[in-house]
């Protein structure tokens, strides 16, 4: 019995690990589908997206890129909540609507971001969100008046 009491800790400590680890994950990133999309939703209107959840993709983003499909986006998953981060239309050929996001509420929306094509870096427009986010996601320019998404709307990344 006092084997038994000594291994108490080790399993309660691995339980709560396991625990935690499950807590942190829900929701940081949508899951990929049999298919291999990823899809969020915000309130009724599923998001096809793909990902920018590193440092080097976060940087590149969209640019390049002569279109986007219809209903479908660029998700920036930063590695940790409540960021304050800036963006740029650096190389970027296509108008995008910014949908920031904190909380799991779109928090703030930046539509119709016009390309500045043959600007000098030092004189790109930046584009920072009024306050802490978890995520942000382009989506073509119009998307949001298209599907009335308005800030306070839900964003669900479990799609």
């Amino acid at each position: 019995m006092s084997e038994f009491k000594k291994i108490i800790p080790f399993f309660a400590a691995a339980i709560g690990i396991i625990l935690l680890g499950g807590f942190l994950s829900q929701g940081k990133i949508p899951p990929i589908t049999p298919d291999g999309n990823k899809f969020l939703k915000i309130n009724e209107t599923r998001v096809r997206v793909e990902l920018a959840d590193t440092e080097s993709l976060r940087k590149k983003g969209l640019s390049g890129r002569d279109s986007l499909d219809e209903d479908s986006g660029m998700l920036f998953v930063f590695d940790s909540k409540d960021v304050r981060t800036a963006f740029w239309m650096k190389d970027t050929k296509i108008a995008l609507d910014f949908i920031w996001i904190n909380d799991g509420k779109v928090s703030q929306i930046t539509d119709g971001v016009q390309p500045e094509p043959n600007t000098p870096d030092n004189q790109l427009k930046i584009y920072t969100p009024d306050a802490a986010i978890d995520y942000m996601l382009e989506v073509n320019a119009g998307f949001v008046q298209k599907n009335n998404i308005k800030v306070g709307d839900s964003v669900d990344l479990t799609q």
